[in-house]
């Protein structure tokens, strides 16, 4: 199962999410996103977990977990869509 993990510190770190979520089964990677040009985190990343079940209990215990002062959004990762931020051009009449 993909996850979201959503309001992460900003100097959380990829081995520090893999091993939050690996208290609850196996993870096959983690990855915070990253800004293109200053390489900072976004806040947010993914975790994929190939046991649903532990995935779900992962989910269950993480979501709303304070790290810093921060709470967690935790859930399934919905999936993702072509350019969702672009709007379709209209020809000009």
């Amino acid at each position: 199962m993909n996850i979201y993990v959503g309001n992460l510190p900003y100097r959380f770190s990829e081995a520090e999410l893999h091993t939050m979520f690996e208290a609850y089964g196996d993870v096959s990677s983690a990855k915070i996103i990253t800004d293109k040009m200053s390489g900072r985190s976004k806040g947010f990343g993914f975790v994929e977990m190939p046991n649903d079940d532990q995935a779900s209990e992962a989910i269950e215990n993480l979501n709303g977990y304070e790290i810093n002062g921060r709470s967690l959004k935790v859930n399934e990762a919905r999936p993702r869509e072509d350019n969702p931020r672009r709007a379709p051009r209209r020809p000009s009449e």
